[in-house]
């Protein structure tokens, strides 16, 4: 064996929990992500662990849109946006993007990752500083170790502490606060107001992940910046397709000469092949039909209200969350898993998420609305998922 396989063969956890017949991973799914999902097993089992929060991923007018974009284009671009890969339809999208956030310009990426990475490790200056909240994306923290700045984590949403991190960092050098605009795992919002705040007072630039902010909050889901009233005073906005969208891919928003900087150096856009045509399609139509049925939002935030409602009341602690991502905090790994199995065996599906996606001592289940869920949905899940957690023992 060699040396390589020999280290990942020393990597046993998986085949452990899987021993143990709570590996919660890899489930094939055999259809769209709708409220009630076909699995690969023949069970049907209703979705609280998708991010499709607009329910969009499996509308027809989304398909119809790909379909006729596959016609037209082909199946890929067959190379980078830098190179042959940028179709009108990537120009109009962006365009697009870059009104709906009130940004100057915007470009798009294959994945919101890429767009993190691309980013965040091009704006990294040498003898600059990344100054990042602690429970910030991966896909940030990778960016971050791939540019050239010193980087800082300050504590979560901890506004002392942000201050603490500026205050360390050379007067006259660049500065890139990042952070979620919604927290993926938590659920909760950045605390915008007070991030500018400090901004502005050392000189700092703001970027926003948006990516579970979109869709969601805002005027018709323009994202968190909107909801605080504070587009103007940041600097960069991130969202994804893969949410909110339906789709696939990214992009990033912001004045004319950033997004031309990065647009020319970001080497996850230029040297990464491109938005496929369906992928564009189908979220230039999601865009449309976010900004022209807000009956699509109103109905997430009544069932998103509604179940935060239920789980208090029945002794559930959901931490701080402020959004259709509700934490159900567990605190022990294996116990997390458990919870999954056994939810999934009563039609419940739903996600562990435990370290290092979150520390060992916030180890939670992820449980996530969709705007096509409807209360009965989440009554039966409440119900479910209150006699499991009283079982073992995680609430009274």
């Amino acid at each position: 064996m060699k040396l390589i396989q020999e280290l990942c063969s020393k990597y046993t956890t998986a085949d452990d929990v899987k021993a143990q017949g709570v590996y919660p991973y890899y489930k094939p799914i055999s259809s769209g992500q709708d409220p009630v999902v076909h699995m690969a097993d023949g069970k049907d089992v209703m979705m609280f662990g998708s991010n499709s929060y607009l329910g969009l991923s499996d509308d027809p007018r989304l398909k119809e849109a790909a379909i006729a974009a596959i016609q037209k284009y082909g199946t890929s671009c067959s190379g980078s946006r830098f190179l042959n890969g940028t179709l009108d339809i990537h120009k109009q999208l962006e365009e697009k993007l870059a009104k709906f956030v009130g940004k100057e310009e915007a470009v798009t990426f294959s994945t919101g990752f890429q767009v993190n990475l691309g980013v965040v490790s091009t704006l990294g200056f040498r003898g600059g500083y990344i100054l990042l909240d602690d429970t910030d994306h991966a896909c940030i923290i990778d960016g971050s170790r791939l540019s050239f700045s010193t980087v800082y984590k300050f504590k979560h949403n901890d506004m002392v502490s942000l201050e603490q991190k500026l205050k360390a960092c050379e007067t006259d050098a660049p500065k890139l606060i990042v952070v979620d605009g919604v927290y993926s795992m938590l659920g909760d919002l950045c605390p915008l107001p007070q991030i500018c705040d400090l901004a502005d007072q050392y000189n700092a630039s703001v970027m926003i992940d948006d990516a579970h902010g979109l869709g969601v909050f805002g005027k018709n889901g323009c994202g968190t910046a909107d909801h605080f009233g504070l587009t103007d005073r940041v600097d960069l906005i991130m969202g994804t397709f893969s949410k909110s969208f339906g789709s696939l891919g990214g992009f990033i928003a912001g004045d004319h000469e950033t997004v031309n900087y990065l647009k020319h150096n970001a080497r996850s856009l230029i040297f990464s092949a491109s938005m496929t045509p369906a992928a564009v399609a189908a979220a230039d139509k999601a865009l449309e039909i976010m900004q022209t049925e807000p009956e699509r939002i109103a109905n997430l935030w009544d069932v998103t209200n509604y179940a935060q409602k239920l789980f208090r009341e029945n002794g559930f602690d959901i931490n701080a969350t402020q959004s259709p991502i509700i934490p159900l905090m567990v605190r022990d790994t294996i116990k997390a898993m458990q919870i999954v199995e056994l939810a999934y065996q009563q039609g419940v599906f739903i996600t562990p998420v435990i370290a290092p996606a979150v520390r060992e001592s916030d180890v939670l289940i992820r449980f996530a609305l969709m705007a096509t869920h409807t209360r009965a949905h989440v009554d039966k899940a409440v119900e479910v998922l209150t006699a499991i957690f009283k079982q073992l023992k995680v609430i009274e």
